[in-house]
């Protein structure tokens, strides 16, 4: 999966991101010989995750055309990328009103509710163009299984149930 293939895909399917500015590396999901999703992983966002576990990948996007059961798969296959690639701990944001449910079928674990809020600053004024609301972390660590946690606190929307 290359750079320009993965920001096309996204830049034409994902629902509220446009292409990140960088990534470690990237793996397609495809189906009938067609491109049917893919998944980002790169630095972590947050500088503090950045600095104090450099060992810590992130999943910075990952985006299917709506393909059943691709969500997991790419998740899985970015886990398991990862832990081959000396990566100790893997992370991921996802939007509160998101059931996690791909991200738990492929051995992740919702850690906490996290902040939302805007990059944005008096002093350094940020684009807001993503949703600003509180998210999900979920991780997964290499050599710990998956162990169940708690469901997030968050209300039940009728777009999770539908999920």
């Amino acid at each position: 999966m290359g750079w320009r293939e993965a920001c096309h895909f996204v830049d034409e399917n994902h629902r509220h991101h446009r292409m990140p500015q960088g990534w470690k590396f990237g793996i397609g999901a495809m189906k009938d010989n067609s491109l049917c999703g893919v998944v980002m992983v790169g630095r972590p966002v947050s500088r503090i995750i950045q600095r104090d576990e450099p060992q810590t990948g992130e999943v910075i996007r990952l985006c299917t055309d709506g393909t059943r059961n691709a969500c997991s798969f790419l998740y899985g296959a970015a886990r398991r990328a990862a832990f081959e690639m000396g990566y100790n701990r893997i992370i991921t944001y996802i939007l509160a009103s998101e059931s996690g449910h791909s991200l738990r079928a492929s051995g992740w674990r919702f850690v906490r509710m996290a902040g939302g809020g805007s990059w944005s600053r008096p002093s350094r004024n940020r684009d807001t163009n993503h949703p600003v609301v509180e998210k999900q972390l979920w991780e997964s660590i290499k050599n710990i299984p998956a162990t169940p946690r708690p469901y997030p606190t968050y209300p039940v929307t009728k777009r999770s149930r539908e999920l």
